[in-house]
């Protein structure tokens, strides 16, 4: 496993570059499944628009006025985080990260330099204020600025990348309270921003956006058609930045051997260790760790400073096997756009998908059980089951709305 890019570049390359201990392997997939979301979501509602399903907005802005000093503030304070302390961590992340400490560790104490941070306020600053200067008319005016339905994309994605995180924290001390109860105890940067929980991030996220769509007037339910086969493929990203970082969302325990029908595929398609995963650093989890320490002369695997320990027994991979879910259900969402032309059956579709996969998944994935109405789930398994009739019911509900037109 690679739970940073410097891990990666160091096994698969041989480079060295310390500086990369600031980049955790999970956080970049993240950041990528954002920018294919985002480029997927343009492109549907450019042509969603070209069908007229959403029109252009027209709206006024003042142009031409001086140097507002509230916005030089702000780009102040951004050039001084990043010189003192995002500039600092890149420069010294060789020292910083010798004993594989964490980036939040560092990102939230108050340690950096203070000369780069003033530095960097100057260069921003100044930027600015040369920007504003050059576009300065004589008298500012008011002029109509037309904002096509394409331009509310980042505007959307911000809602649910602010809801989706919020949402995942939320529900994930929902599903582990004594998590909660710990960081109050002893509070720590890494214990708050540890552990996120998907189902919580689709719901509260969907919220943001549904708040996005009533205030641009957008027809919610086109819009989130046009968004479910990203959010889709977003989520194989995600799944696979889990994999590769082995955050500790993986399987129960596989000991059994590989069956007969999966002779073509390699081993660890159906059982893995995770070597090197992340939670060594993080430490055992309720749900159950078998991390041991990676012994060179016993596995073929490279052992990384502070991340070297792998799981015995071996567990079922299930990011594998929801990354190629997700790929599958994107691909039909994808075909199937252009040929279901009724609002909201994409997104009923993807919710009936996205329940069904989720809840057989979790049959073999760790994570806390509770008992509700004598039946003992996890949370993830109850909001699936209701994930998957909201799907049902919208489908239907649309079928029946079809036939009466």
């Amino acid at each position: 496993m690679y739970p940073n890019l410097y891990c990666a570049f160091l096994d698969l390359f041989g480079w060295d570059l310390p500086a990369l201990k600031l980049i955790n392997s999970f956080g970049f997939f993240v950041a990528m499944a954002f920018l294919v979301a985002h480029a997927l979501l343009k492109k549907e509602l450019q042509r969603q628009a070209a069908l007229g399903h959403f029109q252009s907005q027209k709206t006024s802005v003042v142009v031409g006025q001086a140097p507002n000093p509230i916005d030089l503030g702000l780009q102040a304070a951004m050039g001084f985080f990043l010189g003192w302390k995002v500039l600092y961590l890149v420069v010294n992340a060789g020292d910083i990260f010798q004993n594989g400490g964490l980036p939040q560790t560092h990102l939230f104490s108050t340690e950096g330099n203070v000369f780069w941070g003033i530095l960097g306020a100057l260069i921003f600053v100044g930027w600015r204020f040369w920007e504003v200067q050059r576009n300065r008319l004589p008298e500012p005016k008011t002029v109509e600025q037309i904002i096509r339905p394409e331009d509310l994309v980042g505007g959307i994605t911000a809602a649910a990348a602010i809801g989706g995180i919020l949402g995942a924290k939320m529900f994930h001390l929902l599903e582990y309270p004594d998590e909660f109860v710990a960081f109050l105890k002893q509070p720590s940067v890494n214990a708050f921003l540890g552990g996120l929980t998907i189902y919580g991030g689709l719901i509260v996220g969907g919220l943001a956006v549904y708040a996005f769509a009533r205030r641009h007037k957008m027809n919610f339910l086109r819009l989130a058609d046009a968004t479910a086969p990203a959010l889709l493929i977003a989520y194989g990203i995600g799944r696979m930045g889990c994999q590769i970082s082995g955050d500790g969302d993986w399987g129960i325990p596989n000991p059994s051997p590989k069956p007969g029908w999966l002779s073509w595929a390699p081993d660890w398609i159906w059982a893995y260790a995770y070597p090197n995963n992340v939670n060594a650093v993080y430490g055992p989890r309720a749900a159950g760790y078998t991390g041991k320490l990676i012994d060179p002369n016993l596995q073929p695997w490279p052992s990384f400073e502070g991340y070297g320990t792998y799981l015995d027994p071996a567990v079922f991979p299930t990011p594998i096997y929801e990354t190629a879910a997700s790929i599958l259900g994107f691909a039909f969402l994808w075909g199937m756009r252009k040929r279901w032309n009724s609002a909201g059956k994409i997104f009923a579709a993807y919710l009936m998908f996205n329940g069904f996969e989720r809840f057989w998944v979790e049959k073999i994935r760790v994570n806390a059980t509770f008992d509700f109405l004598g039946i003992t789930m996890t949370q993830a398994e109850l909001i699936s089951v209701c994930t998957f009739l909201s799907g049902a019911l919208l489908w239907a509900w649309i079928q029946r709305a079809s036939n009466k037109d």
